[in-house]
């Protein structure tokens, strides 16, 4: 009896990889208005406000404070540096620190030690940057979680934690863009930031529409780079 074979894109595809993603995409999506994706939310602000401070202390500036609301919203404030590229780095530096931490979920074993460092730097971000009470808190209590859950638990679920912040923040960092930037919930973001700074208010859309696009080839590169089999399969 002929052997059937298996479809060649499989050979291509990590099948239980993708199989769980997809279940993560279902219980974010699912759960997206509870608690339990209220914290990853917050967590994406904070990487979205970091990113803006990064970039300009990398181009010549530096970070004064990071603030982090409540209502899912945040505020860093910088001095000097490039405006233009530190305005663009907040959404774009958001997902693109989502996908790597799904890409180094999905691609290494080093779960644990991966969290772990992820919970030291919001432990020393709190420290050294966020200067409103409810932000401190909270980055300084979910870095400390993160630490001791990275220090306690197995790899194995250390391995889906991972993905799932990963995921999860990656999701919430497409759809900050639309509603601040197309749905338009949140005027006074950032690319009504640099929209003024060039001096045509319109632009603001087009730009957010630039980015929502950077932002969802992003997201499908990182789905495809976690998915994709290593091991070369043969029949």
């Amino acid at each position: 009896m002929e052997q059937k074979k298996t479809p060649a894109f499989l050979n291509f595809i990590d099948v239980k990889t993708i199989g769980i993603l997809f279940l993560m995409f279902l219980i974010a999506f699912i759960f997206w208005n509870t608690p339990l994706i209220y914290p990853i939310k917050l967590f994406v602000v904070i990487l979205h406000e970091f990113s803006h401070g990064l970039v300009a202390v990398i181009t010549g500036g530096q970070i004064d404070r990071i603030e982090i609301d409540y209502r899912v919203g945040g505020v860093c404030y910088f001095r000097g540096g490039n405006a233009f590229l530190s305005a663009s780095a907040g959404y774009l530096g958001s997902i693109f620190w989502g996908g790597l931490i799904l890409i180094l979920a999905a691609k290494t074993k080093y779960d644990n030690i991966m969290g772990m460092i992820i919970g030291a730097f919001l432990v020393i971000l709190s420290i050294l940057y966020v200067r409103n009470m409810f932000g401190f808190f909270f980055t300084l209590l979910f870095g400390i979680c993160l630490i001791i859950i990275s220090y306690k638990a197995s790899n194995y679920v250390l391995d889906l934690v991972m993905k799932f912040l990963g995921m999860t923040s990656c999701l919430y960092a497409i759809i900050d863009i639309k509603e601040d930037l197309i749905s338009r919930t949140n005027i006074g973001s950032d690319a009504d930031y640099i929209a003024q700074s060039l001096g045509w208010q319109k632009l603001s859309v087009p730009i957010g529409i630039i980015w929502i696009f950077i932002a969802l080839l992003s997201f499908c590169i990182f789905l495809f780079i976690a998915g994709k089999n290593d091991e070369k399969k043969r029949n």
